[in-house]
């Protein structure tokens, strides 16, 4: 069985490729052209043809792209996100909610082909709550988006001057929206009201200059991604308003951290479920810039010492994984049991298929596809 995957980039196009897991091979077969920096992708609840994206411009726009028998897209509509570069979108219900913030000034990191600077650092984060339908435009392309503004800042200077949401995150026993705002050090917490609005009914405080980034959630406990010290954090995580989230442990994110200051910046932080074909909960969490031989790395860790918030931090780092990419910024399961594993590099080496080994305490290399350019988001379809 072949496996389409599209593919979020720092170009100006989002792709499709074709992987073959029984013939080992990738292949893009199409691409579209949807503007700048199309960053990060998901689908409509009710079309499996319709995705959003969001293009990561001063003038920020969220673009609707429509595929056809053969996944080949077309940009159908656009309409504005509510702020200034769009890094994140996620659809719940009815409802595409937006991370709004500015990109780092990192022109070291890509292809200046690829760098657009802007004139500081970020600007101030908002978060955008936009409605879909069911039908073309499938987006309002001319109402502004209703936004919440956030504030707050911390102790690095230079990526946290002020806030930077960098993930929209649902949480479904809570009926919650997370989203990690790196530049004030918080996770905050989102309550979804009737009408699809967004009120905060709280927030987890991180270590100051931690900078966490994105989150997943499994029995009862949240795992954060620290980008700015590479960190993992375990949380306790009770429905709203029980007692404050508890720090259950914080690990770093791979064995053998380089010394600090170091370029080096935690990016994505994946837990599958467990399924009958691996029935043991793993989290997979990627590094980017890895100054050693073979590419940045992906590490793997067990959880033990039990979930829900019982007993100790029961983090084990049990494998770490060379991928031959550079500036692991997104990497997605996909196929059969989650089975699959596609990562990309943005500063080069393309696009990897790895297959989970080991009852998923290692990954496998099965295909990859070097022509790619600045990849940073996926999705299987």
């Amino acid at each position: 069985m072949v496996h389409h995957i599209l593919i979020s980039s720092y170009s100006n196009s989002i792709s499709t490729a074709v992987f073959d897991p029984g013939a080992g091979t990738l292949e893009v077969v199409s691409s579209v052209v949807v503007g700048h920096h199309p960053s990060w992708i998901t689908p409509h609840p009710g079309d499996r043809t319709v995705f959003f994206t969001a293009c990561e411009q001063a003038e920020g726009r969220v673009a609707v792209v429509k595929y056809d028998g053969e996944w080949k897209g077309v940009v159908v509509a656009e309409g504005p996100s509510g702020g200034a570069d769009p890094c994140s979108l996620l659809v719940v219900g009815d409802k595409l909610y937006v991370a709004n913030v500015r990109t780092p000034p990192f022109p070291s990191l890509l292809p200046s082909s690829l760098w657009n600077p802007p004139e500081t650092p970020y600007s101030s984060g908002t978060i955008s709550t936009i409605p879909i339908s069911a039908s073309p435009p499938y987006l309002p392309t001319t109402t502004p988006p209703d936004t919440i503004q956030l504030s707050g800042s911390s102790v690095n200077h230079e990526r946290q001057e002020s806030s930077h949401p960098h993930q929209i995150f649902f949480h479904h026993p809570h009926n919650e929206v997370l989203v990690p705002d790196l530049g004030a050090d918080l996770v905050r917490r989102y309550e979804i009201a009737g009408d699809g609005s967004l009120v905060q009914i709280g927030a987890i405080a991180y270590a100051p200059g931690s900078g966490p980034r994105h989150v997943v959630a499994y029995d009862g406990d949240l795992y954060t991604l620290l980008e700015l010290t590479s960190g993992l954090t375990r949380h306790r995580f009770p429905r709203a308003p029980a007692a404050d989230p508890a720090l259950l442990a914080s690990v770093p994110s791979m064995s053998s951290p380089p010394p600090a200051p170091n370029a080096m910046l935690a990016a994505e932080i994946l837990l599958p479920p467990p399924n009958a074909a691996f029935p043991a909960p793993y989290i997979y969490f990627s590094n980017r810039n890895d100054p050693t031989a073979g590419g940045d790395t992906i590490s793997i860790f067990a959880i033990g010492g039990g979930g829900g918030g019982g007993g100790g931090g029961g983090l084990e780092l049990v494998g770490e994984v060379k991928t031959g990419l550079e500036h692991v910024r997104g990497m997605m399961f996909g196929g059969e049991d989650d089975r699959w594993l596609v990562v990309g590099g943005a500063n080069g080496g393309g696009v990897r298929v790895f297959e989970r080994v080991e009852g998923g305490r290692g990954l496998r290399f099965v295909a990859g596809d070097e022509s790619v350019v600045a990849p940073t988001g996926f999705l299987w379809v």
